[in-house]
């Protein structure tokens, strides 16, 4: 499987195995699913973005089959509609990652590169895991947002900026700023849970990119004057 050809070492190792939970796990899924990427899951998108979402890990059907986050599996189907409907998306479906989709402007990103066991990853694994997230977070425009996708997520920006989680609590729709002047906006995971059961509905999740979209016209307008 070929992989995107913007990431660098910085920000992804497919040879890591730093976690010997996640690895041994991905070697038993490669061995059940020999066509399965089963390695840690590289970014995805523009280089240089004007919003970085950063989700919990890859599932183990989507991203873990596919190699590209959120492609293949249901917690991509709103994501992608919402991401193409708000210009971030060059197509609205997600299902391969040899296919013409292409991020505008955006990026995507996870809190812990491999898949945890039922998608549950432990906190020494996520903060293991959290210096390929600093060092991508490290080398992005200052202009660009942050949308965390769950709680984990969250937390695992705030660790990547080294702050206290406590300074800053996670709420759907909430928005922080950070130190470094960055805005961070939190939402539910677009997981098949969250949405079933109508905890994050279209409209929902749709209103957390139009209030980013206001919010980056604010700056270019200050910017602008």
């Amino acid at each position: 499987m070929t992989l995107p050809a913007m990431q660098t070492s910085d920000d992804y190792n497919q040879e890591c195995r730093a976690c010997p939970r996640l690895a041994l796990f991905l070697d038993g899924v490669k061995r059940e699913n020999p066509d399965y990427f089963a390695k840690p899951v590289p970014p995805f998108g523009a280089a240089n973005p004007h919003l970085l979402i950063v989700g919990l890990a890859p599932g183990m059907h989507g991203a873990n089959r596919t190699g590209r986050p959120f492609t293949g599996d249901f917690a991509g189907i709103l994501l992608y509609e919402t991401l193409y409907k708000f210009g971030y998306a060059s197509q609205p479906r997600s299902e391969r990652a040899d296919d013409e989709l292409r991020l505008i402007g955006c990026r995507i990103s996870n809190a812990v590169k491999c898949l945890p066991p039922e998608n549950k990853p432990i906190p020494e694994e996520i903060k293991t895991c959290n210096r390929y997230l600093a060092a991508e977070i490290g080398r992005l425009p200052r202009h660009t947002m942050i949308l965390a996708l769950g709680q984990i997520a969250h937390v695992a920006v705030l660790m990547a900026h080294q702050l206290k989680k406590s300074a800053y609590r996670f709420g759907h729709a909430a928005q922080h700023i950070l130190p470094d002047g960055r805005l961070l906006f939190d939402s539910y995971h677009c997981s098949r849970y969250n949405t079933q059961t109508k905890r994050l509905t279209t409209a929902s999740f749709e209103a957390i990119f139009a209030a980013i979209r206001d919010q980056m016209e604010k700056r270019r307008c200050h910017t602008s004057m």
